[in-house]
């Protein structure tokens, strides 16, 4: 069931909008920041609340890579694999953070801190490579500084 103040959200939404389809990402949004991520059973009970099907908010849930449809770490490391990143050093990056980790793409560490994954794009290719943790963009990322950059997040 979804809670009081996920509905709240959600009603506030829909008061701007004529159709329940206009609130589905911002819904979504407002169950993965109540619980950390968008279960089954919320799909069900989001459905049902706007009147819309299951499938149809699996698809978008699937498609929008900031919506997660599986638990997470406490922090979401997000490492760009863009063309920039890829030539200013992406791979050593990568190689870098899943080693201090001990964990690969689409996994979370055994303590829950961190879930590690791949992003086809932030949007700064002029500061290449680039890491997203959680809301927080790292610029022109270096490998040796990839432990004093995870130690920021506890």
């Amino acid at each position: 069931m979804l809670s009081q103040d996920e509905q709240r959200i959600i009603q506030e939404e829909l008061g701007h909008y004529e159709a329940p389809h206009a609130v589905i990402i911002d819904a979504l949004k407002a169950i993965q920041r109540h619980r950390g991520w968008v279960s089954d059973e919320a799909l069900l009970d989001l459905a049902d609340y706007l009147g819309v099907s299951v499938h149809e908010l699996d698809s978008i849930a699937t498609f929008y890579n900031q919506i997660y449809r599986r638990p997470v770490g406490r922090h979401v490391i997000r490492i760009c694999d863009s063309a920039s990143c890829f030539v200013m050093g992406y791979e050593a990056i990568r190689e870098k953070v899943s080693a201090e980790l001990g964990v690969g793409f689409g996994e979370t560490t055994a303590d829950g801190r961190f879930t590690l994954l791949p992003n086809p794009c932030l949007g700064a290719c002029d500061h290449a490579p680039v890491v997203l943790v959680d809301q927080d963009l790292h610029k022109d990322v270096r490998p040796d500084a990839i432990r004093t950059l995870l130690d920021e997040y506890q």
